[in-house]
């Protein structure tokens, strides 16, 4: 394993911003990862994936170890269900292709979102009424302190609306191995339920959509609203939807009555941040070489060589405007990367 300096992290990162790491290495195994974890003469280490959730500064002094853990392995079945290993160096996109090419249920609603397995719980992914948790069995990871190969349940990775463990006090502790999942075989459990998807599915007229009918629907409406980053830098939804109390949105909404709103319980609403984005005049607007797209304001996008910096302004800029006309906070669902 080499040990790269100054490296453009351009490659690495879907935003395609042009980022420079201090040292860079590659690992392809977990002994490899191991070994430069345990290197004392590279205080700082960032651990990347798919590069598709994060904004990077422009120089950063860091150890950048891009974790490029390849496979699948199928570790029990019965007539109803089977439970997959699935390392974490795997593209997220094709694991789903892959799930649908075997008949396995689950996670046909994520179908095209960007990025890595292994990060994918760090960040609770999810898309059209689905989260990543629901069919999260485990996962394996190494601990960053003493290099020990652990295994985390569903209860101990925390999850919650773009959120885990992992985000909080598993933070920069522990780098992902492995996920294990477990998928339906049969009676799939069909997620339609969605406004997007329904109307899809009706277009389409599918009234008993299977699995991959499902994921054929996310498919096309994300590559309606969304951009590709091979062609448009951008790491998908950049900001989450804010969920607030009963007292916010009853004041909100009574201001806004043509709001979209989602109930979560009595007490807490969620509110889609492009909405109230694209209402304070963001959708489609340029600003240099950092924007917000035109078919969807939850999506900052680099037109050429914008800077991390002028990404992030621009973020910031949105959200105080956003705060300024509804009273309602929105945060970014990407990890800023200094």
């Amino acid at each position: 394993m080499i040990v790269l300096e100054h490296f453009s992290l351009k490659n690495y990162n879907t935003f395609s911003i042009d980022a420079t790491a201090r040292y860079f290495a590659e690992v392809t195994s977990i002994e490899e990862l191991k070994y430069i974890l345990s290197k004392k003469n590279y205080p700082r280490k960032i651990i990347i994936g798919g590069g598709s959730n994060m904004l990077l500064s422009d120089r950063i002094d860091a150890l950048f170890v891009h974790v490029d853990l390849k496979g699948k392995r199928i570790l029990s079945e019965s007539d109803e269900t089977v439970q997959v290993q699935v390392m974490a160096g795997e593209n997220w996109h094709e694991l789903v292709m892959w799930t649908l090419d075997n008949n396995f249920g689950g996670l046909e609603n994520m179908s095209l979102i960007p990025g890595n397995t292994g990060t994918a719980p760090i960040q609770n992914i999810g898309a059209y009424g689905v989260e990543l948790k629901d069919c999260f069995v485990s996962c394996d990871a190494v601990r960053i302190v003493d290099q020990e190969l652990v295994t985390l349940t569903k209860e101990e990775c925390k999850f919650g609306y773009r959120d885990s463990f992992f985000k909080n006090e598993g933070k920069d502790k522990f780098v992902i191995t492995s996920v294990t999942f477990s998928f339906t075989k049969k009676n799939h459990q069909i997620n339609s339920g969605y406004g997007a998807i329904e109307e899809q599915l009706q277009k389409e007229s599918i009234s008993i959509p299977t699995i991959k009918d499902i994921s054929n629907a996310v498919i096309a409406i994300r590559q309606s609203k969304l951009p590709d980053p091979k062609v448009l830098g951008n790491s998908g939804s950049f900001f989450k939807n804010p969920i607030v109390s009963k007292e916010i949105f009853e004041a909100f909404i009574s201001k806004n009555a043509e709001a979209p709103f989602y109930k979560i319980t009595d007490e807490l609403y969620k509110i889609p941040a492009g909405w109230l984005i694209e209402q304070c005049g963001f959708k489609g607007k340029r600003f240099g070489d950092a924007g917000v797209h035109k078919n969807q304001a939850l999506v900052l996008v680099n037109y050429d060589k914008a800077t991390g910096k002028e990404i992030l302004d621009l973020a910031a800029k949105i959200i105080e405007v956003v705060k300024t006309k509804f009273g309602i906070e929105i945060s970014p669902e990407v990890n800023l990367i200094k």
